[in-house]
């Protein structure tokens, strides 16, 4: 039965789409990269399965050890399901006030969870993995500062972007929360012509986007370089959750309030630019987040 593959084989490899109603008149080509096809449901899953894979590799973990991450969502459901596949016990530690979906999920690929206050944030979140860690709990991997985060992309979407748009991409952009898909995506596709523009997005202050964030300089993660990143555009979350109702409506694509703000920054660069070639990086599924409510405004 070897030829047939695991669920970690279909990690990756995802669709390349062109928008079609939302850019409007321009010479511009719009593209979203729609991560919301990984098995489970996010961009997150290449990190995940990458950091569990590349520790093993190492010889610092082996089935059986207890893993700890601290987590908005996303990071959370991929790791749970790279610890289902590889037999490990999981704890995941998370602001209280993230979506019934995604606990739901987490709980579902056998993940434990541990919650934080909403004031703590991901921060307290942080902080209480690494005291875990100290207490002899378990291992925590460290999305925020673990250089197997970036490596996916620079080994997986960085390639698929360059190889898809038959290297003609011009601008890609992303959300910032860990950085590790800007920051991989930009190593690689940089190598390939470093003139191409890397634009990554934050919330404007006071604005809350699941799964991105605008880091005190005391919790920058410490894989994110910023002379990998050519302009930061600040995102709010009013445009960001304007923009997913529209991908569902407008494209038929079902995607997250951070993926929202990815297309709010391609449409405000497209109309700067010309004959241009725009990836987005279109992070998760929109079935995340209906318990929200976002979808029901109008």
């Amino acid at each position: 039965m070897s030829e047939y593959p695991t669920i970690e084989a279909c990690v990756g490899n995802t669709p390349l789409v062109r928008l079609q109603r939302i850019p409007g008149e321009t010479s511009n080509t719009i593209l979203g990269k729609l991560e919301g096809n990984n098995p489970a449901g996010s961009v997150k899953d290449r990190p995940a399965l990458s950091m569990i894979v590349e520790a093993e590799r190492r010889g610092e973990i082996q089935p059986g050890d207890t893993l700890i991450e601290a987590t908005s969502g996303n990071t959370g459901i991929a790791l749970a399901m790279a610890a289902a596949i590889r037999g490990y016990r999981l704890i995941l530690i998370m602001p209280a006030h993230m979506s019934s979906e995604r606990k739901q999920a987490m709980s579902a690929y056998g993940a434990e969870l541990v919650e934080v206050t909403q004031a703590e944030g991901m921060e307290g979140a942080r902080d209480l993995a690494l005291q875990m860690q100290a207490e002899g709990e378990g291992r925590v991997l460290d999305q925020f500062g673990n250089p197997d985060n970036p490596l996916a992309h620079y080994r997986g979407t960085g390639p698929e972007i360059w190889r898809q748009t038959a290297g003609t991409v011009t601008h890609f952009i992303a959300s910032m929360g860990t950085t590790g898909t800007i920051m991989g995506c930009s190593s690689y596709l940089k190598q390939q012509n470093p003139e191409i523009r890397i634009i990554g997005l934050q919330p404007v202050e006071g604005s809350s986007i699941p799964g991105i964030r605008r880091w005190p300089k005391a919790y920058m993660p410490g894989i994110f370089d910023d002379a990998r990143v050519d302009r930061i555009m600040d995102i709010s979350q009013q445009e960001s959750e304007h923009y997913m109702r529209r991908m569902a409506r407008e494209e038929g694509i079902f995607c997250g309030v951070s993926s929202g703000g990815a297309v709010a920054a391609a449409l405000r660069l497209s109309a700067e630019v010309s004959d241009a070639v725009i990836v987005a990086i279109i992070c998760d599924r929109g079935d995340r987040y209906l318990s929200t409510g976002v979808f029901a405004t109008p």
